[in-house]
């Protein structure tokens, strides 16, 4: 028995697990590596394992960088079941056609602007005509696969191998999973965290902990920091709101369409309400973001306390008078041409990919606007280089001079920090042998493999990329 470790392995996206259990492989999670775009290129067409040996998959959540390619699986050969949680599968529907979408639309334009280039003379330094990852026609032969299992249900997956879930609390359906293998009369539990969320996050339930386990896989984005106090963040989106209306300025929002966009929504829900805030026109520019809001009003059984408020009373969390969704490509294109104090939200969340570029591309360079950043920006994307600040941006190839105000909300996190991992594994310490870091960069890594080590006296590792360990 083994786990070997494909993806977010010392980095924060793509994530991929092989485990091993009676000369069978079942995959933990078919995330997309999300970066320098040449790179993810690379790292996500090129699986580093026989897409036709697994045997099965198992799907913590429906982010991209832990579900966005289960397409390129499936083209690749995989045609076993996806297990996952059915909130989850109910966002993977809409999440990874708008990812084959946005690949296709992203190959066309690349396509178009090096013949235009190559029109004029230009050198391109490009090789060969832009292909997408995967296409919708791949998006959907995956659908088929998936597999419903609702919470806290132990299903048998294979030979030697069973599982069962528990809410991660980080977004709508996501799951912690914890493995129970046998092999030649030797039982190990090898819990798997997902990504583990916050206590009192907006809409969605606080995290479960796992019951004992033998070996944890562990994500470990926020593991060298404290995030301030999530009561914090109305007072915080106020004042910025309110400092770019007053500018006459507009807000751009990268956010991610699951999770991150309906927990604004409903926070500006709320500022609205109590008038802290001005009524300015507030645009949702993803057609992604529509049909995920869609998905999480289906799922008000998984609402917390606050959101059941609104629904309890008659009301929409995620839709008010000032508020639009925008879904047309016309109607998108039109919001650059509005010179009025507004906000607009739009994926993708790390600023990779989408219409968000096409909105930093027309505001970026105006001082007036602000460019709200709500969430985990990784290494090398778009979104990490506006977060440092840098005064010029590649957009779309080319270098963009930055003269918008950049501000960071990172209590909104749906990532536990290194207290609140530190909390929710201790139910699990008196038995644990060792602990996989998984799902950071490696100073944050290295930080909380020390506070594990220091508090609770165990085995934390950060393995390497296809690095392999024995489950003894």
């Amino acid at each position: 028995m083994n786990v070997t470790f494909h993806g977010a392995a010392q980095a924060v996206t793509g994530s991929q697990h092989l485990v091993h259990v009676q000369g069978r492989d079942y995959l933990l999670d078919c995330g997309q590596y999300q970066g320098r775009r040449k790179e993810a290129e690379e790292r996500n067409r090129n699986l580093p394992f026989s897409a036709s040996s697994i045997e099965a998959v198992m799907l913590s959540h429906a982010h991209i960088d832990h579900s966005g390619n289960l397409p390129m699986l499936v083209k690749s050969g995989y045609h076993g079941p996806i297990y996952a949680s059915p909130a989850t599968i109910d966002l993977c529907v809409p999440m990874l056609t708008d990812s084959a979408g946005i690949q296709e639309k992203d190959a066309l334009f690349l396509n178009k602007r090096h013949e235009r280039r190559r029109a004029l003379g230009i050198n391109n330094n490009n090789n060969g005509e832009v292909q997408p990852l995967y296409t919708a026609e791949d998006a959907q032969a995956t659908f088929p696969l998936f597999r419903p299992i609702p919470l806290h249900t132990r299903t048998d997956i294979g030979p030697g191998l069973a599982y069962e879930s528990w809410d991660a609390g980080h977004i709508l359906g996501s799951t912690c999973l914890g493995l129970t293998l046998q092999e030649n009369g030797r039982q190990v539990r090898l819990g798997f965290s997902g990504d583990v969320g916050r206590t009192g996050l907006p809409i969605i339930n606080d995290p479960e902990s796992l019951p004992p386990m033998d070996y944890l896989i562990m994500e470990s984005t926020y593991g060298d920091r404290l995030h301030k106090p999530i009561e914090a963040v109305n007072d915080k989106l106020a004042e910025i709101v309110n400092r770019t209306w007053s500018r006459g300025g507009r807000l751009i929002v990268p956010a991610f369409a699951v999770g991150r966009t309906q927990q604004l929504v409903l926070m500006l829900h709320e500022l609205i309400n109590a008038g802290r805030i001005p009524a300015l026109p507030i645009f949702v520019d993803s057609p992604l973001a529509v049909n995920i809001t869609d998905v999480y009003r289906k799922h008000s059984e998984l609402f917390d306390a606050e959101a059941r408020r609104f629904t309890d009373n008659g009301e929409d969390p995620f839709g008010f008078s000032r508020l639009r969704y925008i879904k047309e490509v016309g109607e998108s294109k039109a919001l650059n041409d509005l010179h009025v104090p507004h906000m607009v939200i739009s994926a993708s969340g790390m600023c990779e990919a989408g219409r968000i570029l096409h909105h930093l591309k027309n505001g970026i360079g105006d001082p007036r606007n602000t460019i709200l950043i709500t969430g985990y920006q990784a290494a090398n994307t778009l979104g990490r280089k506006l977060v440092e600040e840098w005064p010029e941006v590649p957009i779309f190839g080319e270098m963009m001079k930055r003269r918008a105000e950049v501000q960071k909300i990172n209590e909104l996190s749906g990532h536990a920090d290194q207290s609140e991992l530190l909390l929710w594994m201790k139910p699990m310490v008196e038995t644990l042998r060792k602990v996989f870091l998984v799902h950071g960069e490696p100073l944050q890594q290295q930080a909380l493999a020390a506070a594990i080590r220091d508090r609770y006296r165990l085995d934390a590792v950060a393995p390497s990329p296809g690095e392999t360990h024995e489950l003894n």
